[in-house]
C-alpha cells in the first residue's frame, strides 16, 4: 500500500528494533519514518516535475526555429510555474509540530497527508504529459495553456496539503 513507508519499516536493523521496544519511542520513530517517507516521495515527484523542462526548452528552441516568438512568452511562463510547483513539492512542510503549537499534528493527520502526497502523481503525470504534448503541438500557445492549467491544480492540491497540515481541513 505504502511501498516507500513499507520498505522503511522493514528495512530496520538490530539496534533500531531493540530501540523501538522502549515504551513511547517506536512511536516517535514511526512518525520520524513517515515523515522521512513522504520527504522522498516529495523529491521524487518535484525530480519528475524538473524532468519536464527538457520539454519546454525542447518547445522553446522549436518555437525559436519556426519564429513563433510570442509562443516563447507563454513557454517561459509555463517554466517559471513549473519551478514553482516543484520547489513547492520539494521544501513543502514535513508535518512537525512544536511543543507550544496551538495545531498538534498526530499519526493520523501524518498518514493523512502521506497518502495525499502519493496521490499527487497523478498530477505530476499529468503536468509531464502535457510537457510532452507540447513537442508535438501545432500550437504551442494552447499546449502551454494546458500545461499551466495542470500546474495550478497541482498547485490548489498543495494548498489543500498545507491547509490539511494546519489543522483547517
Amino acid at each position: 500500500m505504502d511501498p516507500i513507508l513499507d520498505k522503511a519499516r522493514t528495512g530496520q536493523n538490530v539496534l533500531e528494533q531493540i530501540v523501538n521496544a522502549i515504551p513511547g519511542f517506536s512511536g516517535y520513530r514511526e512518525r520520524e519514518r513517515r515523515r522521512d517517507a513522504d520527504r522522498l516521495q516529495r523529491e521524487y515527484l518535484a525530480t519528475r516535475l524538473d524532468d519536464c523542462k527538457r520539454s519546454l526548452n525542447d518547445a522553446a528552441s522549436a518555437a525559436a526555429r519556426r519564429g513563433a516568438l510570442d509562443a516563447i512568452n507563454d513557454i517561459e511562463t509555463a517554466r517559471k510555474r513549473l519551478d514553482r510547483v516543484a520547489n513547492r513539492i520539494r521544501f513543502a512542510d514535513r508535518g512537525y509540530s512544536g511543543f507550544f503549537d496551538a495545531v498538534k499534528i498526530d499519526e493520523s493527520t501524518l498518514a493523512r497527508v502521506y497518502s495525499f502526497d502519493l496521490g499527487l502523481l497523478e498530477g505530476v503525470d499529468a503536468a509531464r504529459t502535457a510537457a510532452q504534448a507540447s513537442l508535438a503541438a501545432a500550437d504551442p500557445r494552447a499546449a502551454m495553456g494546458t500545461l499551466v492549467a495542470s500546474l495550478d491544480a497541482l498547485d490548489a492540491s498543495l494548498a489543500d496539503r498545507e491547509a490539511m497540515l494546519a489543522g483547517v481541513k
